[in-house]
């Protein structure tokens, strides 16, 4: 028999009680919130007659999540980052505060404070085996001129699809700079082509997704953090073009004007220009930002990152 009791008064009021909406103390919006919560989590244990051991398996579910750290892994792959992304364009939208390049997700694994430099930068502690990338574009305003000084914060995995500072074996900042474009709103850098890469198989994110059919694989890309002063921080990333997870990306980051097509090249004397002795690749990419005169937008929103003050 199921029992349906989440919206009886007598729940409602100890909800609210348990929520603190008896006392003075606390923070009001924490209590709304918590509210808020509790009553639909109450309704979803009515309404799908949630037994207490399923409870208590999700309890420890969540005790596993957190001791692996993947909280904000399994955000991503159950597509909340995503979610949040597609509120802000809504708000973009109804704004009207359209175009540009479109965000998307950030993922969990910014490390603040990487080398900055002025126009171009090496990304790799030249301990990487992959086939060397060049990459290169402007920043510009949406009247395509370009904006001078805007910081270009990069960083992606290796060929083993792991970062540093998560991965101890990699020197620090590996694959992670910040570039100060030129004059001409040029940045450049020089790295090597980064490979997808799939969550732990053993790990808890890809236990759950498992109980839903789906994998936990992501497409080779590149992060960034577009900034500059007058114009909205733009928190984006690029998904190599030929990629197996191209549109099936277990964290939903792909949007089809962020797929960059990238060009191998195995003429010799042009990698003689390079400094290279192999083939390389590169990727041409601009970044269009749009205007602010709110300061508020012109900073990446607040959450907690490695190496990053609050």
């Amino acid at each position: 028999m199921t029992v349906s009791i989440a919206k009886e008064s007598f729940v409602t009021a100890f909800l609210e009680q348990v929520s603190g909406f008896d006392n003075d103390q606390g923070n009001p919006r924490a209590k709304q919130v918590i509210n808020r919560l509790l009553t639909d989590l109450c309704c979803a244990i009515d309404d799908l007659d949630i037994r207490p051991e399923e409870f208590w398996m999700a309890v420890n579910y969540i005790n596993e999540l957190g001791t692996n750290k993947e909280t904000a892994l399994l955000a991503a792959g159950l597509g909340l980052e995503h979610y949040l992304d597609l509120r802000l364009d809504k708000e973009d939208e109804l704004a009207g505060e359209t175009g540009g390049t479109p965000r998307t997700i950030e993922g969990p694994l910014y490390v603040a404070g990487a080398p900055l430099s002025d126009g171009e930068a090496r990304l790799d502690d030249g301990s990487e085996e992959g086939e060397v990338l060049f990459m290169q574009g402007q920043v510009k305003d949406m009247d395509g001129q370009p904006i001078a000084g805007a910081i270009v914060d990069v960083w992606h995995a290796n060929g083993l699809g792991n970062y540093s500072y998560f991965d101890k074996s990699q020197s620090d900042f590996n694959l992670r700079r910040r570039i100060r474009t030129d004059e001409n709103g040029v940045y450049r850098f020089r790295s090597t082509i980064p490979v997808g890469y799939g969550c732990p198989p053993q790990g808890s994110t890809q236990a759950l997704l498992n109980l839903l059919g789906r994998h936990g694989q992501r497409p080779a890309h590149i992060h960034f953090f577009i900034s500059a002063d007058g114009y909205q921080h733009l928190t984006t990333q690029i998904n190599l073009d030929g990629d197996k997870y191209l549109h099936d990306d277990f964290a939903y980051a792909t949007r089809d004007e962020l797929i960059a097509q990238i060009s191998h090249n195995s003429d010799q004397a042009a990698a003689r220009d390079r400094g290279v002795d192999a083939p390389f690749a590169e990727i041409d990419f601009d970044f269009t930002l749009r205007a602010t005169e709110a300061k508020e937008k012109e900073a990446r929103g607040a959450r907690l990152r490695a190496l990053e003050s609050v």
